[in-house]
């Protein structure tokens, strides 16, 4: 019966039993008491036939998902997000499709997202910089956090310390110890003013209290070519961006600012282990759909992605495109957000970060 016909029917027994029209035998009526139970009856029957869970637990999905990544086509953020629409298809029985939209450091595609219907359809790949540094760094990106309801957190991009062949320094200590014998000298790239790579030496920079003058770039290719030429002195780079530079013996590799080694380069010790603590600076990536998707459309989604991600064969494959695969459930995911936009916040203040837009 939809929910029309129950009111409709609940409206018949009030009317009868305000007439006191009962069978023969029965007690008298209350009829204040009867109002009462009738129209939470009819309350609890109608909210019953809206609630979507039920049905979208039995129908969902019921057409394409789409995984918008906010960036352009090519990347690891792309890879992954391509791994995960190939493995949805295959866990939920509908097909799921990647669609980039590049641009406003991320804002444009993500903010798409943030306006669609929210029945878990559309998702999208969020980044570090999507879901937490634009908050702080862009006037208005378009959206806020309360905007989404995350899906879970999938893998980190490990940032690592890296230097010109010819720098004359070894190890972190000796980086440190020649960037304070001539402040202001030796100077650093990355992929863009308030980009992961630039906060990541900005945070490198307050906890060892050197001073290195910034050189921002159009993206990772752009600043690891000229390191490979010798035209910068250091970066920290995400390691799919420079991995190859680094086997190749082009560039050198210091340290990994995270709390764990990268799998690829087991012997590169990390920044803590090298007398630098609370230097951690991953770039992340997670999946988001929007604000009001129900919760059973979320619960089908984790799950999917989740189990597809522990597979030994798929960690495998992230590991050569240079992501660690870091799985989050939603609740954690969420929080570990929150603590990030709080520790970023702090760092583009320190320094003073100011980007366009």
């Amino acid at each position: 019966m939809s929910p029309f016909g129950v009111l409709e029917a609940q409206r018949t027994l009030v009317a009868a039993l305000r007439r006191g029209k009962t069978k023969p035998g029965m007690a008298p009526i209350n009829l204040r008491e009867t109002r009462m139970i009738t129209r939470r009856h009819a309350l609890l029957l109608v909210g019953a036939a809206l609630l979507p869970g039920h049905a979208l637990a039995q129908g969902f999905p019921s057409r394409v998902i789409k995984i918008v990544v906010p960036y352009p086509a090519g990347g690891p953020t792309d890879a992954l997000a391509r791994i995960v629409a190939q493995e949805l298809s295959s866990a939920l029985g509908q097909s799921a499709i990647v669609e980039n939209v590049g641009g406003g450091a991320g804002a444009i595609g993500t903010r798409q997202v943030a306006k669609a219907e929210p029945d878990g359809h559309t998702l999208v790949l969020s980044t570090n910089q999507t879901h937490a540094t634009n908050y702080i760094l862009l006037k208005d990106p378009g959206y806020d956090a309360k905007d989404f309801a995350a899906v879970a957190g999938l893998a980190d991009l490990q940032h690592v310390l890296v230097v010109k062949n010819d720098l004359a320094a070894g190890s972190v200590a000796e980086f440190v110890e020649q960037a304070k014998a001539q402040p202001g000298r030796l100077n650093y790239g990355s992929t863009g003013n308030g980009s992961a790579s630039h906060l990541a030496m900005e945070l490198f920079k307050a906890k060892t209290g050197t001073d290195l003058v910034h050189v921002p770039f159009r993206g990772a290719a752009p600043m690891a070519q000229e390191l490979v030429a010798g035209r910068i002195d250091a970066a920290f780079a995400t390691l799919p961006s420079v991995l190859g530079q680094i086997q190749g013996g082009t560039v050198r590799a210091l340290a990994v600012a995270s709390a764990i080694r990268a799998p690829q380069l087991p012997d590169v010790p990390l920044l803590a282990e090298q007398g630098v603590a609370g230097g951690e600076a991953d770039a992340w990536i997670g999946l988001w759909a929007p604000a009001a998707t129900p919760p059973a459309a979320l619960a089908k989604l984790t799950q999917a992605v989740t189990a597809a991600l522990a597979k030994p064969e798929l960690r495998d494959a992230t590991v050569k495109l240079g992501i660690a695969v870091n799985l989050r459930e939603p609740k954690a995911f969420d929080r570990f957000v929150e603590a990030e936009i709080r520790k970023w916040a702090e760092v583009v203040k320190a320094a003073n970060v100011k980007v366009d837009g």
